[in-house]
């Protein structure tokens, strides 16, 4: 049983790392590109977080979520233009993603 829980500890562990490097690819393009990144979490976080760190003077929420099936970063701007009309109808401002152009968005996308 104690083997268990180490391996499975590993699992998490490693998988964070993975998630957290792989998130920071498209947080650091959209820095570059001068977009605002609302969100940095790792693991998901549906009704709660288990962490959340918002620094002054700083747009980018820092957290950790309850749920370990990946991480995400939310982006500025970055819509479903079928879902979300009323962010469609609002005109769109420097710092969100759908204002950059189509080789920055690929950067940030791939990143």
């Amino acid at each position: 049983m104690e083997t268990f829980l180490i391996k499975a500890l590993q699992l998490i562990l490693s998988l964070s790392i993975l998630v957290v490097i792989h998130e920071f690819g498209h947080f650091i393009f959209a820095r570059v590109f001068k977009i605002r990144v609302e969100k940095f979490y790792l693991f998901f976080d549906p009704w709660f977080a288990l962490f959340r760190y918002k620094p002054r003077n700083s747009e980018t929420e820092y957290g950790v979520g309850w749920l370990p099936l990946g991480g995400y970063v939310k982006i500025s701007g970055m819509i479903d233009e079928s879902m979300d009309k009323e962010q469609m109808a609002q005109p769109v401002q420097p710092w969100e993603f759908r204002a950059k152009s189509t080789w920055q968005r690929l950067l940030v996308m791939i990143g």
